[in-house]
């Protein structure tokens, strides 16, 4: 269905960016727990499934999360990147009367009566959504964050170069700006009484835009939100994390020199080959002609996203630039 957010004067400047580590390490489990998400996260998937059959909390976290999402574990961040100590604290204090109406309102009666009580399920819940964090996503937050930030970054540019309507013009596809209201498509609830879209108020707060990884290819909105309304969209480059390198024979051998070292160390964060060569200054094609060398040598992968190819190093590509740093 759709949700309308509307946005008055004073709430649109509130418009702010945020990462949420907490609310990654929920979707990666709803991904993880074959619900949503998409097959590039496959390789994750696989890495991740034994650790995550050894949860004692199994049962519980998919009671949680193979229904509609309980808004009280996606707690706005009032950081931009908050650490996941401080939001699972803050999860740990979350108001017991909210838990119980969230858990009601996502599995309905029967089900939220077969879960333990509200104090007990929050505690068990935080308990183990710290120990899968640690093991499922701690190992590759380094990478996620490169991600997720330089998305951060290049929505922080949008709107100083364009406004608010320059921030949303190509936030996501299910995303439109209309003088004061954002229409997003959703398929999470039914519709309101009559086809309506769901209407959220801002509530004069504002609104927080964060970027996701696992939320991909969707949109997910907070339909009754407790403070400022949210919107956690596909991060830009996301199919890049999980590709494996693909070297050449004498792949290594080409990465020489100092413009494809320079390639390398850029690469920490998603670019498009306009933004390596005005960082570089050099030309596009020599730029083109280089990371031909560092994907030959699985040090670099390259995924296109819309009009965008956007390139990142490989994991091989990380060990091999942090050895240089360490060596210089």
């Amino acid at each position: 269905m759709a949700v309308e957010i509307r946005l008055s004067a004073a709430e649109v400047a509130r418009v702010r960016l945020a990462v949420s580590p907490l609310a990654e390490t929920v979707l990666g489990l709803r991904v993880a727990f074959g619900v949503g998400g998409h097959q590039v996260h496959r390789p994750w998937v696989r890495e991740v499934r034994p650790a995550l059959a050894a949860e004692p909390e199994l049962p519980l976290l998919r009671a949680l999360l193979e229904g509609c999402l309980p808004a009280f574990l996606f707690p706005v961040p009032d950081e931009r990147v908050p650490a996941f100590a401080t939001e699972l604290a803050g999860l740990r204090t979350a108001d017991l009367d909210y838990v119980a109406a969230e858990c009601l309102a996502g599995l309905g009666a029967a089900r939220a009566r077969e879960l333990p009580e509200p104090a007990e399920l929050l505690a068990r819940a935080a308990d183990a959504l710290d120990r899968c964090h640690a093991r499922l996503v701690a190992p590759h937050w380094g990478r996620m964050r490169a991600v997720l930030e330089a998305d951060l970054g290049r929505r922080a540019v949008a709107l100083v170069d364009g406004g608010v309507e320059g921030l949303f013009a190509d936030l996501h596809g299910d995303v439109v700006w209309r003088e004061g209201e954002l229409l997003v498509g959703g398929r999470r609830r039914p519709a309101a009484p009559g086809g309506a879209p769901w209407t959220v108020a801002g509530g004069g707060h504002g609104l927080v835009l964060m970027p996701s990884v696992f939320a991909w290819p969707d949109v997910l909105v907070d339909h009754s939100p407790r403070a400022a309304a949210s919107i956690r969209y596909p991060a830009a480059g996301v199919g890049l994390l999980w590709e494996r390198p693909r070297p050449s024979s004498d792949g290594l051998a080409a990465v020489l020199g100092r413009t494809r070292a320079a390639l390398l160390d850029a690469l920490g964060e998603p670019l498009s080959t306009p933004e390596l060569a005005d960082r570089l200054g050099v030309s596009p094609s020599a730029v083109s002609q280089h990371l031909g060398a560092l994907r030959g040598a699985g040090l670099v992968t390259t995924r296109r996203t819309g009009r965008t190819a956007l390139h990142l190093r490989t994991g091989t590509g990380t060990a091999l630039n942090g050895g240089a740093r360490e060596r210089s």
